[in-house]
């Protein structure tokens, strides 16, 4: 918060939600439900101050969620959206947290897995470790107080290191029914995928590669909308948010291939599949099977990571083990997705934007006095505009868009790469209307311009799909009325001419299902007419891999023709299918069914 006050914000949120809506922050998912205290104790012995903390930490998320461990017992009746009561139960399904914050809600101390029962010499291990269950926490505490008072604070952490726990005698999870430390600890892909990639892979790499060679190759690479371009490299980085380490991922391998040993790219590659492929939002027996392979892969070859050097500590020496509580923690994915579904809903991308709108933002609006009451009541007032807002917006627009006023809209946005969630309403509306940013579904309006809708779109459309690929142009051309000729030299393109002759002699007689090949027409040959209308960008889209139903967001394509600063021009990289029977991405790259264009006009 502001003016030096500190607080662990405690956030809830139903299960049962969509995890595309629970994953939008504008949606409100996540709802605040306790600031608990960050204290400084006063003991002389400092070994005993972490204790006192964990203790606190855990009887205060007791004390709040006390009603929910009740439900979960005997249930509780509550209403759904429209207003029938139902009998309902409130087990605890997942914590969302950190590594250290795991450890302080399994009740284990330092260096111990908080969902197996491994340590830290047995983190490398290839294969999981049984379950840290809630029958084996609880017998290690009756041990221990069969032995010791656990007011007694010295002897009782004494004691509790021997089974390697950090002390708290009761979990607030402890009478809680259904749950399980192994089961409710859900891998966090924020923190153990890409913090990990950050603080581990990313490392490795720049101390094998060298961190001038590093940073020169990421400096060389041709910038794309939408994504962050390290013009100064990466191996002096800083602060980095998830966004960049996201970033990162989708280069790194093509950045440090032919400057590393064939195992050690193998073994990175293998930890960035298996990132990948646990990030879906559907996940099947198959997709868990490449899960497990690629783990597997990854510890196959992990010995060629430590013989190039890559692990190093922080006085610079080289360090010969598998000390990682994240790469442990990899080992309990799949079972967790089975158990809880995929992890890609357990992200803490969206709980830790609500610390700014949930607690940072309300106490800004303080007076810096008494800062919990104040917050709460700014977020209840809050929600009371926001349902009325939401009330007299569905009083007051009661119709829906036509296609030229969606036409018309999708134009003035059509270059916005991300636009804001919050809309300002009207003056007249009285207060602001929070609306969620909605993809613009390009396969929708070029639908329904094919069908006729508006019969005052211009033609030829342009707005157009084919198979899952949608394709969006501005109404006005970047360059208008230019010779084939002209274009072909302004772009480089010397067989535009005999390109555009083929394609047109294989639209009017439907030809072969591919496209590509030989050329066939010959330089300077004729063509039904002279000039060109060209598009230095587009928007393109497609549909999400696991989910065809799903559109993703578009992206924007530019091609800038030849100049002094870049003599080849600068363009953005396409596949395009050339086969009428390839299906991208299930097909893959297959020969002659694909070419990459590295010029778009």
């Amino acid at each position: 918060m502001t003016g030096n006050r500190l607080a662990h914000p405690l956030l809830i949120s139903l299960a049962n939600l969509n995890l595309g809506f629970r994953m939008k922050s504008s949606n409100r998912g996540f709802l605040l439900l306790a600031l608990l205290p960050i204290p400084n104790f006063l003991h002389p012995d400092k070994k005993i101050r972490p204790l006192l903390e964990s203790r606190l930490f855990h009887e205060c998320v007791e004390f709040v969620i006390r009603p929910l461990k009740i439900a979960a017992s005997i249930g509780i009746m509550l209403e759904d959206a429209l207003g029938h009561r139902r009998y309902c139960f409130t087990p605890l399904v997942s914590c969302i947290v950190d590594t250290p914050e795991s450890a302080l809600y399994a009740g284990v101390g330092g260096k111990t897995s908080s969902v197996t029962m491994a340590y830290n010499n047995k983190f490398g291990d290839n294969y999981r470790h049984e379950p840290r269950t809630a029958s084996t926490t609880i017998a290690q505490l009756q041990a221990i107080e069969a032995k010791v008072d656990p007011w007694d604070l010295k002897a009782y952490l004494l004691e509790a290191k021997s089974f390697r726990l950090n002390g708290v005698h009761r979990p607030f999870w402890l009478d809680w029914p259904l749950a399980e430390p192994s089961r409710f600890l859900t891998p966090e892909p924020l923190h153990h995928f890409h913090k990990m990639f950050w603080d581990h892979d990313a490392k490795w790499c720049v101390r094998v590669v060298g961190s001038a060679e590093i940073d020169f190759r990421f400096s060389v690479l041709q910038p794309h909308v939408g994504f962050r371009h390290f013009k100064e490299g990466i191996s002096k980085l800083k602060q980095v948010t998830g966004r960049e380490h996201r970033d990162m991922q989708r280069y790194l391998i093509g950045i440090i291939a032919g400057a590393v040993p064939k195992d050690f790219l193998i073994a990175v590659r293998a930890l960035m599949d298996f990132r990948y492929i646990a990030q879906a939002c559907e996940i099947d027996e198959s997709a868990c099977g490449r899960l497990t392979d690629a783990l597997k892969e990854f510890h196959d070859h992990k010995a060629a990571i430590i013989a190039a050097g890559g692990r190093v500590g922080k006085r610079g020496k080289i360090i010969d083990n598998w000390m990682i509580p994240k790469l442990e923690m990899l080992q309990s994915v799949v079972p967790n997705i089975s158990a809880n579904g995929v992890a890609i809903q357990w992200s803490a991308d969206v709980t830790e934007h609500a610390h700014i709108t949930e607690i940072k933002n309300p106490a800004d609006s303080t007076n810096n006095q008494n800062y919990e009451p104040q917050i709460c009541r700014y977020l209840d007032r809050l929600e009371k505009c926001r349902r009325f807002d939401v009330a007299t917006s569905i009083r007051s627009r009661p119709s829906k868009l036509g296609v030229a006023d969606s036409t018309a809209r999708m134009e003035e946005n059509s270059w916005k790469d991300s636009g804001s969630s919050t809309r300002h309403a009207n003056p007249s509306d009285g207060f602001e209307l929070l609306r969620p940013r909605t993809i613009t579904n390009y396969f929708k309006i070029a639908n329904l311009l094919e069908q006729g809708s508006d019969p005052e779109a211009q033609k030829p459309f342009r707005t157009f799909a084919s198979g899952d690929t949608a394709f969006h142009l501005t109404r006005k051309p970047s360059f208008k009325q230019l010779e084939v000729d002209v274009v072909a030299a302004n772009y480089g393109l010397l067989d535009l001419r005999p390109a555009l002759s083929d394609y047109l002699q294989h639209a009017s007689t439907g030809g072969p299902n591919n496209l590509g090949g030989r050329r066939k027409a010959l330089p300077g040959c004729p063509l039904p007419f002279r000039k060109l209308q060209v598009w230095s960008r587009f928007r393109i889209q497609s549909k999400a891999f696991h989910n065809h139903n799903e559109v993703l967001e578009a992206r924007t394509v530019n091609a800038s023709p030849p100049n002094h600063e870049n003599p080849f021009g600068l363009c953005d990289s396409v596949l395009i299918a050339t086969h009428s029977a390839t299906k991208w991405p299930e097909s893959g790259l297959h020969g002659e069914s694909s070419c990459l264009l590295s010029e778009v006009s």
